[in-house]
């Protein structure tokens, strides 16, 4: 899988963009703030219907424009497809396959596959649950449409039980539609927290044989999904924490309180790992996520690479540019020094400068 054409008006920073890219590795090269990134965010948005940076999408339009469009031409197994994605800054987003308006955003979820990796993915160990809960959300919405099933009623059940939890203060009586809730509560959120364990135990077959290698066998790395209650006792517990969901109004059992802890030697890296242990535990992550990807899609995905490699030491940066053999990457980075000191083949260049890029001569 590859991207042949991406196309943008009014999108950022970008009044109009048409560049063609190559099956290997791109590289977007130029200073800060002039819309490297951006390019990744457009791409990254075919795939997940999302931002990575922003959850408004008339952030996402340029600023003296009313609509923003971002189209991609992909070749997936030998066929061309193409997504297009229309913004507008006072309605909801349209979405079309092969010219075909979709409904709902799940039914572009797997059409395309992206694996982004940036700056901030380094801090997935020290930072909160919630950027971990993120993390495999956004990698099985992408693999398991039925997971994106249970997840949108999951969280479309938890948000009306807690504007229940909150009338009950104003309207008692209906505290006995709250048995409705809790059912579909348990439901929904028994399958997540399944298909999460499986996920978690896929993916640490793969990352610790590349963990390992990444640091000379000198740790023994565990990676566990931490639940706040058994799949079998779900029910039960949200109706046991019944009383103090209405007295804080707010639901305190369920996968949206669940976490994922990494371990070395029986040891809690987020709590006792050193700065260099947690960077080279999100590399080891995502290393993994590309070969996972790569084995359950029979394909490769695309990996968005953005200005990651100047947060890694020659080392890391080594093992990374060697994994990317075969799939196609595009990177934004300030300068090539870092190819250049790998030995690393680079197959395009585009100069990026205030919303314009440029091809240049490898």
């Amino acid at each position: 899988m590859f991207i042949k054409r991406l196309q943008m008006l009014n999108y950022r920073n970008y009044n109009a963009l048409d560049i063609e890219l190559c099956p290997n590795v791109n590289v977007f090269m130029g200073d800060n703030a002039q819309g490297k990134t951006n390019i990744l965010e457009a791409i990254y948005m075919c795939s997940t219907t999302k931002s990575h940076r922003s959850n408004k999408d008339f952030e996402l339009i340029n600023f003296d424009s009313d609509e923003g469009h971002i189209k991609l031409h992909i070749n997936k197994n030998g066929r061309e497809q193409r997504i297009d994605i229309h913004l507008r800054k006072n309605k909801s987003k349209g979405i079309a396959v092969n010219g075909i308006p979709i409904k709902k955003a799940s039914e572009l979820f797997g059409v395309f596959n992206v694996i982004i990796f940036s700056p901030e993915d380094l801090n997935i160990i020290k930072n909160g649950p919630s950027e971990r809960r993120k993390f495999i959300d956004m990698e099985l919405c992408q693999l398991d449409k039925i997971y994106v099933y249970n997840l949108v009623n999951y969280n479309k059940v938890l948000s009306q039980r807690n504007q229940l939890l909150k009338d009950l203060y104003f309207k008692p009586e209906l505290k006995q539609t709250l048995d409705v809730w809790d059912m579909q509560l348990a439901k929904y959120g028994g399958e997540i927290i399944k298909r999460r364990e499986e996920f978690i135990k896929e993916i640490s077959n793969i990352l610790i044989p590349i963990h390992n290698e990444l640091t000379d066998n000198q740790e023994d790395i565990e990676i566990i999904y931490e639940k706040n209650c058994e799949t079998d006792d779900l029910y039960e517990k949200i109706v046991t924490n019944r009383e103090k969901d209405i007295k804080y109004k707010n639901t305190s059992v369920g996968p949206h309180r669940d976490d994922v802890l990494f371990f070395n030697r029986g040891k809690n890296i987020r709590t006792y790992g050193s700065q260099g242990q947690k960077r080279t535990i999100a590399l080891s992550l995502k290393l993994a996520e590309i070969e996972l990807v790569k084995s359950l899609i029979n394909d490769t995905p695309v990996l968005l690479l953005d200005d990651v490699l100047s947060e890694l030491d020659s080392k890391r940066q080594n093992h990374l540019l060697k994994s990317l053999d075969n799939i196609q990457t595009i990177i934004t980075c300030t300068g090539l020094d870092e190819f250049i000191e790998n030995r690393f083949k680079i197959n395009k260049v585009f100069q990026v400068t205030e919303g314009t890029v440029s091809e240049k001569m490898v």
